[in-house]
């Protein structure tokens, strides 16, 4: 029997069955490649879709789960992290990090896990949205569970 589920997104429900959380990934009939288009699908406030943005730092990819309501100000975390410069990821880094492509970017179902942080702009909201592996796939979960699921750091991505 054949999934209805894009591959991609197979593996993210992999992750999220190990981890322990319901998933419930959800097809949407239209891509939500950006925050705005997913919100708009979801019927949702923008901040409550938490963007997957792959960066490179220190020479390792970096997966930023951010609001959608606002930018990562990349100058500020790599203050925050005490890192070096953090600089945004071309499609290849981004589809070799995740294996999956810009617009689709999930918080997990990657070939290895990434270094994340997390938006703590996020915990404003009680359920979050975040890409489950591919442009048409969505899955829902609470801050503290998108915390759990990605061992992420919290973390101020621009400030206030």
């Amino acid at each position: 029997m054949t999934s209805p589920l894009p591959a991609r997104s197979q593996a993210v429900a992999d992750a999220l069955a190990a981890a322990g959380l319901p998933g419930g990934i959800r097809v949407l009939p239209d891509s939500a490649r950006t925050a705005a288009e997913a919100a708009a699908a979801l019927g949702c406030e923008v901040g409550a879709i938490a963007n997957s943005l792959v960066f490179v730092c220190d020479g390792a990819p970096l997966l930023v789960m951010t609001s959608g309501a606002h930018r990562v100000d990349t100058a500020h975390l790599a203050r925050q992290l005490g890192t070096g410069p953090i600089e945004r990821a071309g499609a290849a880094e981004v589809r070799e990090a995740t294996g999956q492509a810009i617009g689709g970017v999930a918080p997990v179902g990657h070939p290895a896990p990434l270094r994340t942080v997390v938006d703590t702009a996020l915990a404003a909201h009680e359920v979050l949205w975040a890409a489950a592996g591919h442009p048409h796939t969505v899955v829902p979960m609470s801050y503290d569970e998108l915390l759990k699921l990605t061992g992420g750091t919290p973390a101020e991505v621009a400030p206030e």
